[in-house]
């Protein structure tokens, strides 16, 4: 039997079949579980894959978590520029370490359930939790489940957990301040339709920035925007055309949606920066290619998978029972898309 019978067994592609044996992302839980069932029923081992028991010898086996939504972690999450990028820097991360990472994910109404069954059944050394979309309820409900956990892109000060995230407050302080000092003074503010517990933080560090000048955001310049959308949004441009008169900047709470106001102002023929500055959050590839170029806040993607997978390599060899919360700074990356207020 080869991978192609196993394919046309379970009803899907080739490359399916190769993301499920091989623990990477692509395929959902339920669908590599599948295939390893139609692969287990039919005696078939492929190469790449080991057992648990193999496993130990030599690994820990590391398994990254993530719990999908419709609005920010999408079922196909990892194929998105902020996430894929992550992701990489953790796989070489946990590489480097000596150690074999495989990758999970829920659905958000049973993350607790299922971790916990896929734990039994298949325990892992430790956990690396994508917590972007996740609540304190969600954090508290499987802290039981795993004695070592690291959650990543969230942080709850409240908590009694291992965080490694983006100091978001500072990132919008940043942004808050950078505007600032380029002269603008009637500045809008283009926030996630979804709200995180990241976009809050943004927004406070943002107007903390504004209050230090004694500047506000005015009645009608807070706009609201799919946060994963990169195109021209129609309820965004209806929204400038009940303008009076445009602010002379915008901040946006990621790339992406700078990236869709942008398109939206070339739409309507708004020429940005020389009409309007746009500033965005992240510095995801997609910045460097937009035109104009996006100025925007950088996100050390690379430095957030380092820190989090030294956390539970110190928790898992030194046997550390103490838990850290690390926020890693960000900072401005300038470009062509903002300009000076005169």
């Amino acid at each position: 039997m080869k991978i192609d019978d196993i394919a046309r067994l379970a009803g899907v592609s080739k490359s399916a079949v190769s993301l499920a044996f091989n623990n990477k992302p692509g395929v959902s839980e339920e669908t590599k579980q599948h295939i390893l069932k139609i692969a287990e029923e039919h005696e078939y081992k492929p190469r790449t894959m080991k057992t648990n028991k193999e496993f130990s010898k030599n690994y820990n086996v590391i398994r990254f978590v993530a719990c999908k939504n419709t609005d920010i972690v999408t079922e196909h999450y990892d194929s998105l520029p902020f996430f894929n990028e992550l992701i990489h820097h953790i796989t070489n991360q946990v590489r480097e370490h000596g150690n074999t990472l495989i990758f999970s994910s829920f659905d958000s109404h049973s993350l607790e359930e299922e971790l916990s069954a896929l734990e039994k059944d298949h325990p892992s050394s430790g956990v690396l939790l994508l917590g972007t979309n996740l609540t304190s309820e969600d954090i508290y409900s499987i802290q039981s489940i795993h004695s070592n956990i690291v959650i990543l892109d969230t942080c709850f000060e409240h908590i009694d957990a291992s965080f490694v995230s983006i100091n978001n407050y500072l990132g919008g302080y940043q942004a808050g301040q950078y505007l600032i000092q380029l002269g603008h003074k009637k500045i809008g503010y283009v926030q996630s339709s979804t709200r995180i517990l990241n976009f809050k933080k943004r927004k406070e560090g943002f107007m903390a920035a504004l209050e230090e000048h004694n500047l506000s955001i005015e009645n009608g310049l807070t706009f609201d925007l799919n946060p994963l959308l990169v195109m021209s949004q129609d309820s965004f441009k209806a929204a400038i055309h009940e303008l009076g008169e445009l602010p002379s900047a915008l901040f946006c709470e990621n790339d992406y949606m700078a990236i869709s106001v942008i398109k939206t102002f070339q739409d309507m023929n708004i020429r940005v920066p020389e009409q309007i500055s746009v500033m965005g959050f992240d510095n995801i590839h997609e910045a460097k290619v937009i035109s104009p170029e996006l100025t925007t806040i950088h996100v050390k993607k690379d430095i957030l998978a380092q820190t989090a997978v030294k956390l539970l390599m110190e928790r898992l060899n030194n046997n550390q029972e103490h838990h850290t919360q690390v926020l890693v700074n960000t900072e401005v990356i300038e470009r062509k898309s903002c300009l000076a207020s005169e």
